[in-house]
């Protein structure tokens, strides 16, 4: 259990009201309590509970929510069994279907909201404040809220029709570059070389073949895009340009969203979220390319997704406050 410095526990305080904000993902599910000053009181994370309704999805996805739930309870010295949140607001990967009622079974509540984790991701970033968030993953997708709660989002389409500029696409590109090399009707890279090392293959038709076994799922595939940028700051042309054309095509589905949402030039933060951005070069690309639009400003997340859903508890129950005490969810 993490421990979060300058947490008091409010044991015998029961008329003190708390507020619950959980993110619930494939890979890990957190809980984050607040009391009424926004102070974080409490902080919790247990397993994956992204399905319901397959094999024995609905016992993963109860231990989860119990678990980190119950581990944020103990942390803010409320007994998980006898409190009744104010508010609770939970954003799950793949939305809120068939989670609600379960969810409400498991969590008592005055009022609760079940939603997908894009828009808990958004509120985190920018706390509360309308934005745009750019997540770029092993997928990718944009997604935005304006100061009349309107949202819009723009990709994330998949990894057949669409997610461009997400991990996996730009490892997609990487090896369609390697192929092309292999089958000599394609400029030379250093990409060729460095997949091949990475994964131990032959040449670039026996890891052509890897790539589609069961071995290699979507997310493992996503992570060679690392290899994508560390071979563009060597100097390579092609790595460079897969980069560019990423941020690019990021860049605009982000624009998409800001044209739904905000009128020009309305000031928005924009915010980069998921694994990819940690290339420097291809953040860099998009910053240039977003705030060439006045009133657009790049800025780094200010809040993770569980604290996003904190945000959203508050706002769900009416109250105005700021958040303070809050965890790195990182961690």
């Amino acid at each position: 259990m993490l421990v979060v410095a300058g947490l008091s526990p409010h044991l015998g305080q029961s008329d003190v009201k708390f507020f619950l904000g959980i993110d619930g993902g494939q890979s890990s599910t957190t809980a984050v309590i607040g009391d009424e000053t926004g102070r974080v009181v409490g902080y919790g994370r247990g397993g994956p509970c992204n399905h319901v309704k397959t094999g024995d999805g609905r016992a993963k996805f109860t231990g989860a929510i119990l678990g980190c739930v119950g581990l944020a309870c103990e942390q803010a010295g409320v007994p998980l069994a006898e409190t009744k949140f104010a508010a609770v607001c939970a954003g799950f990967s793949g939305g809120p279907a068939d989670k609600e009622t379960l969810l409400g079974e498991l969590v008592r509540s005055e009022r609760s909201f079940v939603t997908h984790d894009g828009l808990i991701a958004l509120a985190g970033a920018t706390a509360g404040a309308p934005g745009i968030i750019a997540i770029a993953g092993t997928g990718q997708l944009s997604f935005g809220r304006n100061a009349a709660g309107k949202t819009g989002r723009a990709g994330g389409w998949g990894y057949v029709f669409g997610d461009e500029g997400g991990g996996f696409d730009l490892t997609r590109q990487a090896l369609r570059a390697a192929l092309r090399q292999h089958e000599g009707w394609g400029p030379r890279t250093a990409l060729h070389d460095r997949l091949l090392a990475e994964t131990g293959a032959t040449d670039a038709n026996d890891l052509l073949h890897r790539f589609y076994s069961s071995d290699y799922p979507r997310p493992r595939i996503a992570r060679f895009s690392k290899l994508v940028d560390e071979v563009a700051r060597e100097g390579d042309e092609v790595a460079l340009s897969l980069l560019t054309s990423a941020a690019q095509q990021l860049a605009g589905y982000a624009a998409a969203v800001y044209g739904q949402l905000f009128v020009e030039p309305e000031p928005v933060a924009v915010a980069p979220i998921g694994g990819v951005w940690r290339s420097e070069l291809l953040r860099e690309r998009f910053t240039q390319l977003m705030e060439l639009t006045e009133g657009q400003k790049v800025i780094s997340p200010r809040y993770g997704p569980a604290a996003g859903a904190l945000i959203e508890a508050y706002r769900l129950a009416g109250a105005q406050v700021s958040l303070s005490e809050v965890p790195n969810e990182k961690e």
